[in-house]
């Protein structure tokens, strides 16, 4: 078991809140950008990904989110639908914003990057009018990404989502997902993910997502133990850090540690592993399945993503999640 406590009451299993744009990830691999010519679509965005994933595992799943009122936006819409995620949290954006575009560029398995195009984007104009209490209070519970607090309004609202959040009894999930390029430095990004964790239940992130937040506040990076004692001193409940191919470590507040290793794969590109690790552990935790348990499905399902084309195509689902752990080979976190 697990220390979390979910509202078996309540009709959706999980909202998520943030990001929802369009992922173009090159076709020609093993080459650069600059002589990459074509490239395929699919929807995009870590919360965006998180939600797909957990409704592919038979989860119901919703969505907060602006949509610009383009092409684009309608494909997202159309592509949650299908994946039967309920959109009612979803607004459109009138002001004339525009999908945010994300271009991945493929040169090895180890050597992946992504272009982002992040101007006047329609995810960054979520307004808290936008944010409906009786809608996550519905849920059992709510994740939140890191990209949605980089700028206002899109900031407001989900501060003011994790106050009905908390209000209402619902598990709040904090996926850090830091990426430079929608803030103005560190320090901007460290004052809100501490004030945002504050609010959480369960943050999740890689250790160089922690030393931003925590470099600012002690002028030096911190190990594991003490980052999770930090919020162990708020609302958390559990922190899991993540250490790339060495596995993950998740600390409970009962004073417990876990330790996940990987799963061999063959890996086409890096990213996405974090989205769907998210996706599968929520799943596990929500399932009443014990914190070694739920780290194991999160593994198991980053290895799959990682060694296919898209990220949120490539979710699997729940049959295909557990014929990977039974057949792909496991290697231990080394402790």
């Amino acid at each position: 078991m697990n220390l979390l406590t979910f509202h078996q009451d309540r009709p959706l299993d999980l909202i998520a809140v943030g990001r929802l744009c369009i992922d173009l990830n090159a076709n020609e691999i093993n080459r650069p950008m600059e002589e990459t010519r074509t490239f395929t679509k699919y929807v995009g965005g870590s919360p965006a990904n998180i939600a797909i994933g957990f409704a592919r595992l038979g989860q119901k799943t919703g969505f907060i989110g602006k949509i610009a009122n383009d092409q684009m936006g309608r494909f997202i819409l159309d592509y949650l639908q299908k994946n039967g995620i309920d959109t009612k949290g979803i607004a459109i954006d009138r002001t004339g914003a525009v999908t945010g575009l994300a271009f991945t560029e493929i040169k090895s398995p180890e050597d992946c990057s992504i272009l982002m195009y992040r101007d006047n984007v329609a995810d960054l104009k979520l307004h808290p009018l936008d944010i409906d209490e009786d809608y996550i209070k519905q849920s059992k519970a709510l994740l939140i990404s890191g990209t949605a607090l980089a700028q206002s309004p899109s900031r407001e609202a989900v501060f003011l989502a994790l106050e009905y959040a908390v209000k209402h009894g619902v598990t709040v999930f904090f996926d850090l997902d830091y990426r430079p390029y929608t803030w103005t430095d560190e320090a901007e990004t460290a004052v809100y993910y501490n004030l945002a964790a504050e609010k959480c239940d369960v943050v999740i992130g890689t250790r160089e997502e922690f030393n931003i937040m925590e470099k600012l506040l002690n002028g030096k990076e911190a190990h594991d133990h003490d980052t999770a004692s930090r919020w162990f001193s708020f609302r958390a409940k559990m922190v899991v850090i993540k250490h790339g191919g060495a596995g993950s470590i998740a600390y409970t507040k009962d004073g417990k540690s876990y330790r996940s290793g990987i799963f061999r794969t063959n890996v086409l590109k890096t990213f996405g592993a974090g989205d769907s690790y998210a996706s599968a552990f929520i799943y596990g935790l929500m399932n009443g399945r014990d914190v070694a348990e739920a780290m194991k499905l999160g593994s198991a399902s980053a290895s799959i993503v990682i060694s296919r084309h898209s990220c949120s195509d490539a979710m699997p689902t729940l049959q295909e999640l557990q014929h990977h752990i039974e057949t792909a080979i496991y290697e231990p976190a080394l402790s």
